[in-house]
């Protein structure tokens, strides 16, 4: 099932989002006739897929072709959802081989993507790397090898096994690959010219390939300055997958560090359930100044709350941007972002340090920004202004 985890990558390559409403603290409706959820209508074919996977799964719970099946389409949701439930099903499905000493190589990489998804990144190479010893030619495996390298700012092994793709994936995913690497490590300009010549010469893609690599140049081109550039990719990707939870996320954030969060009130407005979609759609809120933003805030610190209580840290990033954009806490702000950037090193992930530490005017903040700014070469517009209100060089 290579296509699917080549879309996969691209969610996993700018951090995991954040939980959806089922991480709230319980909630009590205030009259019997109030709205809780709108669920979509009909039976998707997605969801019908999953539902028939489920039941051959449930009168043969030892199948291991079904089983690997309906994790990958569990996983699948998940991203396209930014819920993690779906997480916690796939991971599920697997039960029978998850413990085994010695699981069987699809198994071990749906491990490591889960096992990604909850920043157990050592183990996840762990499982990569046992696949790959028995079979060298693995795609599946390499490139979500690639993934976790890039999280992580091993950008050296990073590309090598973006290399390793090479007549093994179609030559838009081998692109996107190594070009989502060098973006992001000093070779950015170049990188994102290979990949838009690549996308443009790959119109008969997929439509979740090409709305994947139309995402990744839209992000490309707002770290270079080009929002032109930027807005026409993310259009071009919302056109073909309008219900991607990382594409959503990521188009807001272009605009409301463009000042148009009235555009995010809109375009996110039924779209909360993933806590990150949430995050965005309240501070436009808090913004435009609309009613609600107390209520939307209110939430997120009740998702917050009861995922600390779990002693889940994996949404470190979001609740650091939650403190700094709709709390005002800078301290709390720079705290979490610093442990956070303990843990991963996208650019999303410096953002937001740099912003707490502009914000809480922290040393040790400061000086992570720059070090890492110049160890990876990261070219970044929106971080290079942050660094420069700092006094610094980016």
């Amino acid at each position: 099932m290579p296509g699917k985890t080549f879309i996969f990558f691209a969610c996993a390559c700018a951090c995991l989002l954040a939980g959806a409403g089922a991480n709230a603290a319980p909630y009590i409706p205030s009259s019997g006739a109030q709205v809780l959820e709108r669920l979509p209508g009909g039976l998707a074919p997605a969801r019908r897929a999953l539902q028939e996977a489920r039941s051959a799964l449930r009168a043969h719970p030892h199948d291991l072709a079904l089983a690997t099946n309906l994790a990958q389409r569990y996983i699948e949701q998940s991203r396209r959802d930014g819920d993690p439930r779906y997480l916690g099903y796939a991971q599920a499905a697997l039960v029978p081989w998850w413990d085994q000493p010695q699981p069987p190589s699809p198994v071990l990489v749906l491990r490591a993507t889960l096992r990604q998804s909850t920043h157990q990144f050592g183990a996840a190479l762990a499982d990569l790397d046992t696949v790959l010893q028995r079979d060298s030619g693995n795609s599946q495996a390499w490139l979500t090898r690639a993934t976790v390298q890039t999280i992580t700012g091993d950008f050296g092994g990073a590309r090598a096994s973006c290399m390793r793709l090479y007549s093994r994936a179609p030559q838009l995913v081998v692109q996107a690959c190594l070009s989502s690497v060098g973006s992001v490590s000093g070779d950015a300009g170049a990188s994102y010219e290979r990949l838009r010549k690549a996308h443009a010469a790959r119109a008969d893609a997929g439509p979740e390939l090409r709305a994947w690599s139309a995402t990744l140049l839209g992000e490309m081109a707002t770290r270079l300055g080009r929002p032109d550039a930027a807005e026409a990719h993310f259009r071009e990707a919302l056109a073909l997958d309008p219900a991607d939870s990382y594409l959503l996320g990521a188009y807001a954030d272009f605009l409301l560090e463009r000042g148009r969060a009235v555009e995010v009130v809109a375009l996110l407005r039924d779209k909360t359930q993933a806590d990150a979609l949430l995050l965005r759609h309240a501070i436009a809120l808090k913004t435009t100044g609309a009613p609600g933003a107390a209520q939307a805030s209110a939430e997120l610190a009740a998702r917050f709350d009861a995922a600390m209580r779990r002693r889940d840290n994996v949404h470190q990033r979001e609740q650091a941007r939650y403190e700094l954009a709709l709390r005002g806490d800078a301290p709390a702000a720079v705290r979490l972002a610093k442990l956070n950037w303990a843990v991963q090193k996208e650019p999303a992930d410096l953002r937001i340090l740099a912003q707490a530490a502009l914000a809480s005017r922290d040393p040790e903040a400061q000086a992570l920004v720059r070090a890492w700014l110049a160890s990876s070469r990261l070219e970044d517009a929106g971080i290079a202004a942050t660094v420069a209100r700092l006094g610094g060089k980016a």
